[in-house]
């Protein structure tokens, strides 16, 4: 069955980075784009990044952009979000989705938490 599994999420200071990981299973990875999905605290979800599956085309909310890097890596099933200079509007649960046929597919998130 398809699963998401996210990974890296943690408490950093103010400015500081992290790297989140999405590895993906049961599912022909490489075909698919995938998204990251943030929801801060008492507010709604809300999308960050999306890289394609055709020539790697990435597209970013404007809250991340300069800031946020999205990326994969075929051979390990894997989607990454490098986040660098935080802030702690950046707070929330961030979570990987994939659409495969007409179906989203979502992981269970992973907290990154902003705050000195």
């Amino acid at each position: 069955q398809v699963q998401l599994v996210e990974s890296g999420g943690s408490l950093v200071q103010p400015g500081g980075s992290l790297r989140l990981s999405c590895v993906a299973s049961g599912f022909l990875f490489s075909n698919y784009a995938i998204n990251w999905f943030r929801q801060p605290p008492g507010k709604e979800r809300e999308w960050a990044a999306t890289i394609s599956s055709v020539d790697d085309t990435t597209a970013y909310a404007d809250s991340v952009k300069g800031r946020f890097t999205i990326s994969r890596d075929n051979s390990k099933n894997t989607v990454y979000l490098q986040m660098n200079s935080l802030r702690p509007e950046d707070t929330a649960v961030y979570s990987c989705s994939a659409r495969i046929n007409r179906l989203d597919f979502w992981g269970q998130g992973t907290q990154v938490t902003v705050s000195s």
